[in-house]
């Protein structure tokens, strides 16, 4: 699997051009290939070009049943403005929530780490493994420049986590690419970004950054910038330092 990962990334190595890596692997794939949006302006370009290239690519969201909003809004005006995709939502099991919730606290996520990671895990992680069931590889909108923790991220990965290949078609892009693309192609994004929100997750987890500040700088804010992950994207680095 090393070696075919390392072929893929040679063969897309310093990419821009997404229509040609997206149509390389949802044509490779076809239905055992997924997409998970976050629901992001990133995700949001990836909607709008696998929209073009094959609308019949399994498409869905994690709705943590704590998301602002704005982007439940968001939700609904995609599925309206991309009628040709089946956009799914993965909900949190309730008896997992329900037990956390009794154990610790509605709001654990600022005791800990630890418990701020559980809650991820329930609500993301756990949601995601079902979405990702039967599936081969899944398409992510991770750029590098978006986090020092996302620097070493290449186009193609093994996702040790799920066994599956997991694709970034976005690695290479800069924030003014993206923010081109949805001018440029009336791409629906969430409101929160004109109010200086960079990176939108969870309603009580996420803030406005100012304008000088880094993506990941609105997310669990009170955490050690090592932190910024809820466990979707874990890299080599993270895990040695889980096992440390």
């Amino acid at each position: 699997m090393e070696k075919i990962v390392d072929r893929l990334n040679q063969r897309f190595q310093g990419s821009h051009d997404v229509p040609a890596v997206l149509d390389y692997f949802l044509n490779h794939f076809g239905k055992t290939l997924g997409f998970a949006s976050s629901m992001g302006a990133e995700d949001q370009v990836l909607t709008d070009f696998i929209a073009k290239i094959n609308p019949q690519t399994k498409v869905f969201t994690l709705d943590t049943g704590r998301l602002p909003e704005e982007t439940h809004e968001l939700i609904d005006q995609t599925r309206g403005h991309y009628p040709e995709i089946n956009l799914q939502s993965y909900f949190p099991r309730p008896d997992n929530v329900e037990k956390m919730v009794a154990e610790k606290g509605l709001n654990l996520f600022y005791d800990s780490v630890e418990s701020r990671k559980l809650c991820c895990y329930y609500r993301k992680v756990e949601p995601l493994q079902r979405a990702l069931s039967g599936l081969d590889g899944w398409i992510t909108g991770l750029r590098r420049e978006q986090s020092e923790s996302r620097r070493q991220t290449r186009l193609v990965e093994f996702d040790e986590d799920n066994g599956i290949l997991k694709i970034n078609p976005l690695i290479y892009w800069t924030e003014e690419e993206v923010w081109k693309y949805i001018r440029q192609n009336q791409v629906p994004y969430n409101k929160l970004h004109d109010a200086n929100y960079s990176s939108i997750g969870c309603a009580p987890c996420t803030r406005a950054v100012p304008k000088d500040g880094s993506v990941r700088d609105g997310r669990w804010w009170w955490e050690n910038s090592q932190h910024k992950e809820c466990g979707l994207h874990r890299n080599n680095r993270e895990v040695a330092l889980e096992e440390a």
